[in-house]
């Protein structure tokens, strides 16, 4: 689900090489904005997943047999990618664990019609139905991974620096060097004669892996937060000649639109929001032996606020061929917590750049985001008492 979403919207990593004009905006000052022009900032509810050490590397057979992959408990089942209400009508969920060395993914996706055509490794499998993975470590929406993998078995990976949205492109000949993977079948693949009950996915990804693309950190730290997402792209299909081939849209003469089933809802078709990825909190507790409890998305509100002012700046470049140079301009001179607090959040904006620092509510750290839609924590530049 990577090219097809390609859009340019804007340079990206233009640093800021004009005069600023400064737009400062301390919502304590807030009081003399009308009610009915605060745009209030509420984080989405994300999903979250625990993720537990497994005492003994699992076999990479597809099969998810273990005892550490019994004892791990699945995700909430995959939702349609836009609304994020519906159930995929084929329960499709995952599994996650980790040791030292991997981070270990299992799938499960019930299946009537076991379907897949592509062999060729690093060609564009979800030309197929498949089941895909995407990996920001530290959450700042660049230098993140996807990987896809039909029921053949076939993988893509690649690694985007920049999400395309900002004008990056995947380098494709990225490899995640050592990953193992397999798939279960249950059923007969490619066999309309009968109806098949669907496979499972097995990936060890290892740590080693991650690091220097972007990412200075392999194996992570227990109690730390990493983006994590995962896609199911499913193709109706229609039985011609014993054969299965994908529907065609009577309208266009082209095939029927996929079905895309995510476990974090982007709120359009678009995978690559990593903003609105689900979180991994990893535990260095092994798995079935206890519980943690998940520590809350610090500075959620935040960088939720330095959104909005990313989502409406790409608008006006768009619309007005330039940036905003204030918060006014763009309608958010006045952001507020649900509760009605005032948030403070700062923008510094030529007609060609723009960096913005918003404050979290607790007055513990801060966040910046800048026109290439990289965030990232700056405590440093906290207002000094």
């Amino acid at each position: 689900m990577s090219l097809r979403y390609a859009v340019t919207l804007i340079n990206g990593r233009l640093w800021f090489a004009a005069a600023f004009a400064l737009a400062v905006f301390s919502l304590g000052r807030g009081s003399a904005a009308a009610a009915q022009d605060r745009v209030v900032v509420e984080p989405p509810a994300l999903p979250y997943y625990l993720c537990y050490r497994t005492f003994l590397a699992p076999e990479v057979d597809g099969e998810l047999r273990e005892t550490s992959w019994q004892l791990a408990r699945w995700t909430s089942g995959f939702v349609d990618i836009e609304n994020g209400v519906e159930q995929a009508p084929w329960r499709t969920r995952v599994k996650m664990l980790w040791d030292d060395q991997h981070l270990y993914i299992g799938a499960e996706l019930e299946e009537p019609h076991l379907w897949a055509t592509l062999t060729q490794h690093d060609t564009i499998i979800y030309h197929d139905n498949d089941f895909e993975v995407f990996i920001d470590p530290d959450g700042d929406t660049h230098d993140y991974f996807e990987i896809e993998i039909n029921a053949l078995g076939t993988v893509w990976d690649l690694w985007l620096p920049v999400p395309y949205r900002d004008g990056g492109t995947a380098v494709t000949d990225w490899e995640v060097g050592g990953m193992q993977s397999a798939v279960a079948l249950d059923g007969t693949l490619n066999d309309p004669s009968d109806e098949d009950t669907g496979w499972t996915v097995e990936l060890a990804i290892p740590w080693e892996a991650l690091v220097g693309q972007g990412q200075q950190q392999g194996s992570p730290v227990a109690g730390h937060h990493w983006r994590v997402n995962f896609s199911r792209v499913q193709w109706p299909l229609e039985v011609v000649d014993s054969v299965y081939r994908k529907s065609t849209d009577e309208s266009t003469g082209e095939p029927a639109s996929e079905n895309n089933w995510v476990w974090s809802p982007q709120g359009a078709i678009n995978m690559h929001k990593p903003e609105r990825w689900g979180i991994v909190q990893f535990s260095d507790s092994i798995v079935g032996r206890g519980a943690d409890a998940f520590i809350p998305d610090g500075g959620a509100v935040a960088r939720w606020a330095l959104w909005h002012v990313y989502y409406a700046q790409s608008t006006h470049r768009r619309e007005r061929g330039r940036y905003a140079t204030d918060l006014g301009d763009l309608g958010l001179d006045a952001m507020v917590t649900p509760d009605g607090s005032p948030l403070d959040v700062r923008m510094e904006a030529s007609a060609e750049a723009y960096r913005a620092v918003a404050v979290e509510t607790d007055g513990q750290s801060a966040w910046s985001i800048q026109n290439d839609g990289r965030i990232q924590r700056v405590d440093e530049e906290l207002p000094q008492e």
